[in-house]
């Protein structure tokens, strides 16, 4: 009960990031680029120093492969198949199928959200918690980024709404399958190592690469401390 009370939290920053698209024209570019920055050390950290040291202590050999199938599945979903995608605020006009094509890999994405929180929590409570503060601070760029997608592609706001509440169901589906289904209590660690990495290294932090100054570089630092910090803290 606990692993859905914090998906349930997680799930409404999807809807909270769709609805900074909807209910405004524009997001201001650089609180966004920061809240990426920040996202992506603390993603990076959480997933180098929490979900892989636990997943190849749990799951053994076969590990590794788990966490490099969850690295490609959202390279797959989300730039192999998906010619246009960022997280961010889309500002260019797009078609539907990419649209489409976007919430797909996100669905499959914010299911491992889903996974990785309940195993974590299967673990113990602290690593849950950081896992889910992890997962949380990406949820608002998500959610912006498929509603934006949509909103670019022609679709009604309502529509747009309606996707981003669909990743954070997504999430709550994958907390309650990892809570009934065994084989994803057990690799659901992995899988989600991959994916987080994944989406720290390589969604996020190409979206602040090259600003200039100094800013998104010290956030992104920051958010790597305080992330191992919070496990020092937490005791884990």
């Amino acid at each position: 009960m606990t692993s859905l009370l914090y998906a349930v939290i997680a799930a409404a920053g999807n809807v909270v990031g769709a609805a900074a698209i909807t209910a405004r024209p524009r997001w201001a570019p650089r609180t966004l680029e920061l809240l990426l920055a920040f996202s992506a050390g603390f993603l990076v950290a959480v997933a180098l120093t929490g979900l892989l040291p636990e997943a190849l202590a749990r799951g053994g050999v076969e590990s590794p492969l788990l966490i490099l199938l969850g690295f490609l599945l959202v390279h797959l979903t989300q730039h192999a198949l998906v010619g246009h995608f960022h997280f961010g605020e889309e500002t260019h006009v797009v078609g539907r199928d990419v649209g489409d094509a976007a919430l797909v890999g996100l669905l499959l994405h914010t299911f491992v959200d889903g996974v990785a929180i309940s195993s974590a929590f299967h673990v113990d409570s602290a690593l849950g918690v950081l896992v889910f503060g992890a997962i949380v601070l990406h949820k608002v760029p998500e959610g912006l980024a498929i509603a934006s997608l949509w909103v670019a592609a022609g679709r009604s706001r309502p529509a747009a709404l309606g996707a981003a509440t669909a990743l954070g169901v997504a999430t709550l589906l994958g907390v309650a399958l990892t809570d009934w289904l065994d084989p994803l209590a057990r690799w659901g660690l992995a899988l989600a190592a991959g994916v987080t990495l994944y989406v720290g290294a390589s969604n996020l932090i190409p979206e602040f690469q090259g600003k200039a100054g100094w800013a998104h570089n010290v956030v992104f630092f920051i958010g790597c401390g305080i992330a191992v910090g919070l496990r020092v803290l937490i005791g884990h």
